[in-house]
């Protein structure tokens, strides 16, 4: 990436999202923006890379509930 700050876009027919770099008075971030929802995260390093631990399934049970978990359960 040329420019720190400089934002690209991924999509496919299931969402969008935002991802660039953000530097913060806490060290860089990877920020993340679902334009569609209007949310969105900054990750830190350890953060990100924590995903790398995860299995497949995880992500599998992160879209059962992709906006959390049900107010009844």
């Amino acid at each position: 990436m040329k420019n720190p700050e400089e934002e690209f876009e991924l999509a496919n027919e299931f969402a969008v999202v935002r991802v660039r770099r953000r530097r913060t008075r806490n060290g860089e971030r990877l920020e993340i923006e679902a334009p569609r929802l209007g949310r969105r995260i900054a990750l830190c390093p350890l953060e990100l890379e924590s995903l790398t631990w995860q299995t497949p399934e995880t992500f599998s049970r992160f879209l059962a509930t992709p906006f959390g978990p049900d107010e009844e359960g």
